[in-house]
């Protein structure tokens, strides 16, 4: 082991050609893990921060917040079955928006309006006031901050920011957070087909410490016969294009990763044969063969986790310099660990089709020049 360090020290630009292709593959690598960990946060952030333990949409609805109508009947049915300890209606509202100062904009910002009754983190437990809003920080690269006012939908209904939240977009649209009269208000003027309408599009449920969630959801819904019941988690996976993104972004992922084993492969196939002479010797003077393969599986993991090292320091400076709202990324913790597990694995399995060659190793053939 010390030899394979030793060597790596004294001789680096042997290896400085596999350490930069494989860095520019963990640079790739963790580019796209953020970039789907940033998709599917602003698809489903308003999902994510939900404190609730169960979204309640109507039985017709597939699933699906904007075809849901729940009736003030269905929400006191769900009030009194046994494990639902907290009840509150949810409302949103797609529309586009512009600043007050700007009126005649046609550079609109797409916002999603929800009313809510239990709070998402970050959002106050009591919801603003009348005409008041708590907005998602991806606005700011659309210029807004705290006490602007935005003119909502083709009504131009005016909307006073009094609050930020982090990560709680939409189908890749800001939120906007209000409480369940602003958001029929709103509604209203703007959606003159849904005006006067008692319905809310869905209820979020928090479960009594203790029961199951899924078994309160089964609970729900045959106490009320009408409702689909699904917890949070299911919810987010329900989502349009959610579980296609995942499966598309993660194959892609894997061949990436399967590119960074076939690179350190051929490279250690290639430094072996180099080697060939120098195992010999190291055989003949009774080095082991657990010796000799565990120097070349160390060499892989310490290139590998160099280059994972660059990788991930690119992606956190790139997640820093964008502003929230111009690009979907994010570079998370548990990506950035599961992305350097990945390429280390890649780099040391890579190595392994290296190891054959060395474990057949002739002393004498090899020390006498023929391979």
């Amino acid at each position: 082991m010390k030899l394979a360090l030793r060597e790596m020290r004294r001789r680096p630009g042997r290896f400085v050609v596999a350490w930069t292709i494989l860095a520019l593959i963990a640079v790739l690598l963790m580019f796209l893990g953020g970039l789907l960990d940033g998709l599917l946060g602003s698809q489903t952030g308003a999902y994510r921060s939900q404190q609730a333990d169960l979204i309640v949409y109507s039985e017709n609805a597939r699933e699906s917040l904007p075809r849901s109508q729940i009736t003030p009947e269905v929400k006191a049915e769900v009030e009194r079955v046994e494990g639902v300890a907290e009840v509150g209606s949810l409302g949103s509202t797609q529309l586009g928006a512009r600043p007050e100062d700007d009126p005649d904009s046609r550079d609109l910002m797409a916002v999603v309006l929800f009313g809510y009754e239990v709070a998402p983190r970050g959002v106050p437990e009591d919801p603003p006031g009348l005409g008041k809003v708590v907005a998602d920080s991806s606005l700011r690269s659309d210029g807004v901050s705290v006490g602007d006012t935005l003119l909502i939908g083709p009504a131009r209904t005016p909307v006073e920011v009094v609050g930020m939240v982090d990560a709680t977009t939409y189908s890749g649209q800001a939120s906007l957070w209000a409480s369940i009269e602003t958001w029929r208000a709103v509604t209203d003027e703007n959606r003159p087909d849904l005006a006067g309408r008692t319905t809310v599009q869905a209820l979020m449920v928090r479960v009594e410490a203790g029961d199951d969630p899924e078994k309160v959801a089964a609970a729900i819904d045959d106490a009320t016969g009408e409702t689909k019941t699904l917890t949070i988690s299911a919810a987010i996976e329900a989502l349009p294009g959610v579980s296609q993104q995942r499966s598309t972004f993660s194959q892609i992922i894997g061949v990436t990763a399967l590119v960074a084993g076939v690179v350190v492969a051929l490279f250690f196939a290639l430094i072996t044969v180099e080697r060939t002479a120098l195992y010999g010797i190291l055989k003949a003077i009774g080095a082991s063969n657990r010796t000799l393969v565990g120097g070349v599986v160390l060499q892989a993991l310490v290139v590998s986790l160099a280059a994972a090292l660059v990788g991930a320091v690119a992606a956190l400076v790139f997640d820093v310099l964008i502003e929230p709202g111009a690009l979907p990324f994010a570079a998370t913790p548990a990506r950035l660990l599961t992305s350097t597990m990945l390429l280390v694995i890649a780099g040391v399995v890579g190595s392994a089709f290296s190891l054959r060659r060395v474990l057949r190793v002739d002393p004498a053939a090899a020390i006498g020049g023929t391979p």
